[in-house]
């Protein structure tokens, strides 16, 4: 298998598969595809995993694409604007992600549900109480809105992040929550009342924007329906 990721705030990934090679997405993550290549729907590990997936943000049923000929090519395309994180799992990296993040995987890659340590975390930390977990064996390809930026973090290293900006990171970063301190800070600082706190060793995928600040720019734009 070879894959490249192209473009540049709407980014797409075009793997090429040799004869027999799958990968998997969420249904109607496929953007085109060569003749070859077929389409299996399914739910991927039984009817409790498909039930999980939904819980962390995926569709219940997964699409599989497997290749009868060499170097057929088959493209997913990013649902917003933003980058394509392309990240090698094995036994020793595993990843915790946040909801919808998962674009597509090797058919090594497995893809659960990770309910955060403490309920603080799951309920303020901007993510929800469930995340995603990729685990398994083989490349896993992830959404980021915005602009990426890829920290390495020491022992006991610390880094504070607001709302909704963490992509990714590694299975052995601890993730916490903290109040914002200061009433002043609370009501005014913007920031909501609490910040994700990552605590290492182990790399952490920050993006710069949120799906919810997004959203929330554009949403006085749309027009409202008069009826």
């Amino acid at each position: 298998m070879e894959y490249k990721i192209f473009g540049n705030d709407l980014p797409a990934v075009s793997v090429r598969l040799n004869a027999g090679e799958s990968l998997y997405t969420q249904s109607g993550g496929m953007a085109w595809m060569d003749e070859g290549i077929q389409m299996s729907t399914n739910m991927k590990g039984g009817l409790m995993k498909g039930i999980g997936r939904m819980f962390s943000g995926e569709s219940l049923f997964m699409a599989t694409y497997t290749s009868s000929k060499p170097s057929a090519e088959i493209v997913f395309a990013s649902t917003f604007p933003g980058k394509i994180l392309d990240l090698e799992v094995d036994a020793r990296k595993e990843y915790i992600c946040q909801k919808s993040a998962f674009l597509c995987g090797t058919q090594g890659i497995s893809l659960g549900v990770e309910f955060t340590k403490r309920f603080s975390a799951g309920a303020f930390g901007g993510e929800g109480f469930i995340l995603q977990r990729i685990s398994g064996q083989g490349i896993a390809f992830l959404e980021a809105a915005g602009s990426v930026v890829r920290r390495e973090l020491m022992p006991g290293e610390v880094i504070k992040v607001d709302t909704g900006n963490v992509v990714a990171f590694e299975s052995g970063v601890r993730y916490e929550v903290e109040m914002v301190k200061g009433f002043k800070n609370i009501l005014f600082g913007g920031e909501g009342l609490f910040l994700t706190r990552l605590v290492g060793p182990g790399t952490v995928w920050l993006q710069t924007i949120t799906m919810q600040n997004f959203a929330g720019r554009i949403a006085p734009f749309i027009p409202m329906s008069s009826n």
